[in-house]
């Protein structure tokens, strides 16, 4: 019997986008972030497909939301938990078995409403969150906690997920976004897909 031999492959791009609304965010400029997450480029692979919000903040930041929805054009795909906030969005439908693990590539947005930051994480875990996830917050205790749950390539506090790219992060140009645990994590340049290796140089010198 030959043995399978397997070996450690970096993929680039894949992985479902969150941003989660704390019940500490801003909401006045909360909608800002949410829809440049979502609206700026929806193609691309750092682009917004899942919005989850906190149950005490719901009905007032899906006030703010819902025309902007209409605005942009926006197809919304709401959990059961969501859909008693989204009266008046014209384009909307409840969640489908699978759409969660959807990666829209487009103006397509799913919503849900949860309990608290660790709801959000394990929704994120059970949806293939590997990518870039943001976290809208006041409360330095949410926002630690949602760094350390997340084991996203790219993590975001207060800020969209737009921002995973070589060039924002310095990296030049960009050759793909790594959503794997090896040594690169995020954007990838150059550097990322080199290695090195250790030269000693003495005058035979030995070790003690």
């Amino acid at each position: 019997m030959q043995a399978e031999q397997y070996h450690p492959v970096i993929i680039g791009g894949f992985g479902i986008s969150h941003l989660y609304v704390d019940h500490s965010a801003d909401l006045d400029r909360a909608p800002d972030v949410i829809l440049n997450a979502k609206t700026d480029r929806p193609s691309a692979c750092n682009a917004l497909d899942t919005l989850l919000v906190h149950k005490d903040v719901a009905a007032q930041l899906f006030s703010r939301l819902v025309p902007l929805f209409n605005q942009h054009g926006l197809n919304v795909v709401a959990a059961s938990s969501a859909l008693p906030y989204l009266d008046g969005v014209a384009q909307l439908r409840e969640a489908q078995a699978n759409d969660f693990d959807t990666e829209w590539l487009g103006l397509t947005l799913g919503v849900a409403v949860v309990d608290d930051v660790n709801e959000a994480l394990a929704h994120m875990r059970s949806h293939n969150a590997s990518h870039s996830d943001a976290i809208l917050t006041n409360d330095v205790q949410s926002a630690e906690t949602f760094i350390n749950g997340a084991g996203s390539a790219a993590v975001y506090v207060n800020a969209s997920t737009r921002f995973t790219d070589g060039a924002q992060f310095g990296l030049g140009a960009e050759v793909a976004v790594s959503t794997q645990k090896l040594h690169a994590r995020g954007p990838m340049g150059l550097e990322e897909l080199t290695t090195y290796k250790w030269v000693g140089k003495a005058d035979y010198l030995s070790r003690v």
